[in-house]
């Protein structure tokens, strides 16, 4: 094996490991009463990993900083932030592992907003499609063709599309739960760069680079359509981020790359990236009248 493909799989291991650490572990434990219930993934939970909020298992890497905590401090909220790092659309109705209970067990009749950051884990398909296309085309040495969308396919497109009755179901049941609730479901930022490649940081080639820019779009836009045809607000937190994706500048980016710098989860937003999110979520909260 070339030098070249041993660096590509050792990355793509690394990969494995950093995106399993960043994506799995148990539930929030008790929740508590919030007027403002936050439910999710990690990319909602997520903050800064030295600043983990009280009370929180270690495992779900929640965040004081992260954009629910920062929406709540500016709006003057009561926050009750169940996400947690690896969820997924079951895990609303489901414990996530046996000493944690349903994230809707945070929802009453007097919560009044509640934001939805869901769909990512569902199926596995940001794991899989990273990590396969890392594998994949890491034994690619030169930027040519797309070895990883012509394996897969529309695999992660049509598993996306089969999620949308479930990310439907979830936000039927914030409405049963809390029928005087505000809903928000709040996409995902941009992670890989409009153009061109990541390499050497990542072994995708150009058309693979594109091949997952687009699955990441084919996410947001179900979940779009899920949030318009349940009664819940869109938040848009792709379109603001694009320039600032994993593969830019430290000084530019808002998405931490496979190696991040400081106390940063891969692929996750930084600090100045939760600031934003927090930003366009506070911002579609004002426009539906939350202040």
């Amino acid at each position: 094996m070339t030098p070249r493909k041993t660096a590509g799989v050792a990355a793509a291991a690394c990969l494995a490991l950093t995106t399993a650490m960043a994506l799995a572990g148990p539930a929030q434990a008790s929740p508590v009463q919030g007027a403002y219930v936050a439910l999710g993934d990690s990319y909602t939970a997520v903050g800064t990993l030295t600043a983990p909020a009280p009370g929180t298992p270690s495992a779900c890497r929640q965040g004081i900083d992260n954009y629910p905590h920062v929406v709540a401090r500016n709006l003057g909220l009561q926050l009750a932030d169940v996400s947690c790092s690896g969820a997924q659309a079951r895990d609303m109705t489901l414990a996530q592992s046996p000493d944690s209970p349903p994230q809707f067990d945070a929802l009453t009749p007097s919560t009044s907003v509640v934001t939805l950051g869901i769909g990512g884990n569902d199926n596995n398909t940001f794991s899989t499609a990273v990590r396969g296309c890392e594998v994949i085309d890491a034994l690619s040495v030169f930027d040519i063709g797309s070895p990883c969308a012509d394996f897969y396919k529309s695999t992660f497109t049509d598993a996306i599309a089969s999620d949308e009755v479930n990310i439907a179901g979830a936000l039927q049941q914030i409405h049963r739960l809390s029928p005087q609730a505000k809903v928000f479901v709040v996409g995902y930022p941009d992670i890989l760069p409009q153009s061109g490649n990541c390499r050497p940081q990542l072994t995708l080639t150009t058309k693979d680079t594109a091949y997952l820019d687009g699955i990441e779009l084919a996410l947001n836009s179900m979940l779009r359509h899920a949030a318009q045809s349940n009664d819940a607000t869109y938040v848009d937190t792709y379109t603001p981020s694009v320039g600032h994706d994993a593969c830019q500048s430290a000084s530019t980016r808002w998405i931490e790359p496979l190696v991040p710098a400081g106390a940063y989860a891969p692929f996750h937003p930084n600090a100045v990236g939760q600031q934003h999110t927090a930003a366009a979520v506070e911002a579609a909260l004002r426009a539906a009248g939350v202040s």
